[in-house]
């Protein structure tokens, strides 16, 4: 009887009755779940996987490599635009259209393999020299900078719409939406390919977002300064007054804008661009394609403003530039 099996579940190989006991017949069961199992989850591996858009922004480049960039004029640049120019059409807030046209342009020369970091002001929600009486200048900026983070984490957002990485770091910490600003880990968010945007200015009040962005530009080694105007450059004459006589300046020189007053930024700004080599270029957001064709080094767009000569003279007499 010891040597009776237990049970016989009666099974046919090639038409011949064999007997297997349970256990043998539940260790081929066991076998074959296993094996369905390995196939499955071999099959999954294969299987393309579909990310969530937040997903793919926030974590498809986490490990990804430095890129190589060849054949480019400019490998990091530095984009300021102004709060003003995201209210497009209208007088307070941002234009969605504005904002999504200007983040698919930078999207663009993005994947040109252009490092981009993007400084935005606040004018568009409040200005710290529009100060009212019994607002204290210093209470002014700090809101002006809380402006630049809004304007930032929206264009963060449109940004990301568009499938490009992108980080936000403000000078005033607020780790709730924003990583605070650390040069080092900046450049490496650049190196990797993601688009760093700088909020809440230098961080200290009686500075303007230009002067930011010139400071900005010389921490991260910005090869070139680009300012987002609703004009085409910088010219010797107002165009809309004299539209026949008027002449875009392709080149003028540090030395030029500062002899004669050019309202191209404010003072500081030009200064921190010119004592460290930063050549900017002003140009007119407000035409298409104007952003990535100026990132990826189109000469043809706006005025170069640089060290050294212009192309139309040496500097030293006295003239009527003006940007309108």
């Amino acid at each position: 009887m010891a040597s009776m099996k237990l049970r016989v579940s009666s099974l046919q190989i090639n038409g011949l009755p064999i007997g297997i006991s349970r256990s043998e017949l539940k260790a081929v069961s066991t076998q074959l779940t296993s094996l369905k199992l390995e196939k499955a989850c071999s099959q999954h591996m294969r299987r393309p996987q579909r990310a969530s858009s937040t997903r793919c922004v926030a974590e498809a480049e986490e490990a990804a490599p430095p890129r190589e960039l060849v054949g480019l004029k400019y490998k990091r640049v530095m984009l300021k635009v102004s709060g003003e120019a995201l209210e497009g059409s209208g007088t307070y807030g941002i234009d969605p259209s504005v904002l999504k046209a200007i983040a698919k342009e930078v999207a663009a020369a993005s994947r040109e393999g252009v490092e981009i970091a993007i400084v935005v002001g606040g004018g568009n929600f409040f200005r710290g020299v529009n100060r009212w009486d019994g607002l204290e200048r210093t209470t002014a900026d700090y809101v002006g900078m809380l402006a630049t983070v809004m304007n930032s984490i929206c264009l963060q957002s449109a940004l990301e719409a568009e499938g490009v990485a992108t980080r936000v770091q403000t000078a005033i910490e607020m780790q709730e939406v924003a990583e605070p600003y650390i040069r080092r880990r900046a450049i490496r968010h650049l190196e990797k390919g993601r688009v760093v945007i700088f909020g809440a200015g230098t961080g200290n009040p009686f500075f303007t977002t230009d002067t930011a962005a010139a400071l900005r530009a010389a921490e991260i080694g910005a090869d070139a300064y680009f300012k987002a105007t609703k004009v085409d450059g910088v010219y010797d004459c107002d165009p809309v007054k004299h539209p026949e006589r008027a002449k875009l300046h392709r080149r003028l020189s540090f030395r030029e804008v500062m002899m004669n007053n050019l309202e191209v930024m404010d003072e500081t700004a030009i200064t921190l661009c010119k004592e460290n080599n930063i050549p900017v270029v002003v140009f007119n957001l407000t035409r298409p394609g104007n952003i990535v064709e100026a990132l990826m080094g189109n000469s043809e767009i706006g005025t170069c403003i640089e060290c050294g000569n212009s192309a139309g003279g040496d500097g030293e007499e006295d003239s009527d530039y003006q940007e309108w």
